[in-house]
């Protein structure tokens, strides 16, 4: 069971850290809009225009982090053995 406790937990951290950079990796604050600079044809004036779009931010890398971490940490919990004679009450 703590095997697969890990195993699972390495593929969390893996996928998640994953998705981060294949996002665009933020290293700022989760973003759900990005503005882009266009120009006014007629006056030549740059302005920014916002459009929606999902940036995961340095914060979801280290909440995920976070979790994968407090799940390897619950693996070696002496309840999770299978073994009967280190589990003394």
């Amino acid at each position: 069971m703590s095997s697969f406790l890990r195993l699972g937990t390495l593929i969390l951290w893996l996928s998640i850290l994953s998705w981060w950079i294949l996002a665009g990796r933020n290293p700022g604050w989760t973003k759900t809009s990005v503005s882009t600079m266009q120009t006014d044809p007629v006056t030549g004036i740059d302005y920014p225009v916002w459009k929606k779009q999902f940036v995961p931010g340095i914060d979801l890398l280290a909440v995920g982090t976070g979790c994968a971490v407090v799940l390897f940490g619950v693996s070696f919990l002496p309840f999770l053995s299978r073994n009967t004679k280190n589990q003394q009450l």
